[in-house]
């Protein structure tokens, strides 16, 4: 599991996280993600690409599992 710490930041965009974290290439491959259901949130599939992710929050794409602190 990977951690992801917001500094000084109250959220971080879904999109983003994808793009900060490497797991997807671009910002059009990260909005592909979220449309196509493979982004979990929380054990939900979440379909906003702007999603505020704020601490607490778990995040689930393929192999990777990203906390947010």
């Amino acid at each position: 599991m990977e951690t992801y710490e917001l500094k000084g930041e109250e959220y971080i965009e879904l999109i983003k996280l994808l793009k900060t974290m490497r797991i997807s290439e671009s910002g059009g491959q990260a909005k592909l993600m979220v449309e196509d259901g493979i982004v979990f949130r929380n054990g939900e599939p979440e379909f906003r690409k702007r999603a505020k992710l704020r601490a607490g929050d778990l995040i689930e794409v393929f192999e990777y599992k990203i906390h947010i602190k």
